[in-house]
């Protein structure tokens, strides 16, 4: 077999293919730098919480279709996550439950209901797609929607890019100045329910947040600015996105784990060569001597 088989061949011939590669390297564009951030702002785990909170809105969306229609259950997901983070944001304001405790009980609670929702009307192959999605059965109305979440969303960050890094890095001095930390949080959120109603469509429920968190991590163990993280993030998506479809269509295996498994060898080979990694720590460079 051929390096043009194996590698350019599965795209060249099949539609399906194609579409994949092109929503994977859309959600590369906007999950990536959205994981860092979130990555920065210790926020990690309710980008997970998120995810599945997105799963009630998307199986009353699939009720109201009737079938697996990415836009209603897009629009559900949306509604529902939206719900999630304005009601776990309240929660840690109204009482002594900090904000990862309530994002915590309503992630449990929404996971729940959304399986519930599901096995009350679909099957169990409907609830698998719903959980784990179906990225080779993107069609062009779902791909429309992903590459115009991810435009908006690089968009946005370009434009609360330097209040968003103050946010992360030092909260009390944009409050100082002025700065609007809560309407740059609120927005950011937004753009986190968003990218993960994208990264739905494709990933499911389950693992939407693969592609955030995992080249997220990457970058951080490589780079130490800002600038770089972002970069690093999206680059790493992409390849994942890019080799992990490649090893689905060869070893014909389903490719949303695959993309993810990617992504966490490259999170492995990053924990050992990474600059800070274990290998420089086990076996540092002698310093020079004057």
């Amino acid at each position: 077999m051929s390096t043009y088989d194996i590698f350019i061949a599965p795209f060249a011939d099949y539609g399906f293919m194609r579409r994949a590669l092109v929503a994977c390297f859309c959600l590369a564009l906007g999950a990536g730098p959205i994981g860092t951030f979130l990555m920065m702002r210790r926020m990690s785990l309710m980008g997970d919480a998120l995810s599945h909170a997105v799963l009630p809105g998307a199986a009353i969306g699939y009720l109201i279709a009737g079938s697996l229609s990415l836009t209603a259950m897009g629009l559900g997901g949306l509604v529902a996550g939206l719900s999630v983070a304005l009601l776990a944001g309240f929660v840690s304001r109204t009482t002594v439950l900090q904000e990862d405790a309530s994002f915590a009980s309503f992630y449990l609670i929404s996971l729940a209901l959304g399986v519930l929702i599901v096995s009350l009307r679909g099957s169990n192959i409907d609830l698998l797609h719903v959980l784990f999605g179906t990225i080779l059965a993107i069609d062009n109305p779902a791909l429309a929607l992903i590459g115009a979440i991810t435009s908006l969303t690089l968009l946005t960050l370009a434009l609360i890019y330097r209040p968003l890094v103050v946010e992360c890095f030092d909260p009390g001095f944009l409050r100082a100045v002025g700065g609007r930390g809560p309407v740059i949080h609120g927005i950011f959120m937004l753009m986190v329910v968003l990218n993960l109603v994208a990264s739905f469509q494709a990933l499911g429920t389950l693992m939407a947040v693969g592609l955030m968190m995992l080249p997220a991590a990457v970058a951080q163990l490589w780079a130490r600015s800002m600038p770089a993280m972002l970069a690093i993030a999206a680059i790493t998506a992409l390849v994942s996105g890019y080799f992990g479809l490649i090893a689905s269509y060869h070893l014909e295996i389903a490719s949303g784990p695959t993309i993810i498994m990617a992504a966490a060898v490259a999170y492995g080979l990053s924990i050992l060569f990474a600059p800070s990694g274990l290998v420089r720590r086990l076996f540092p460079r002698p310093h020079l001597a004057n």
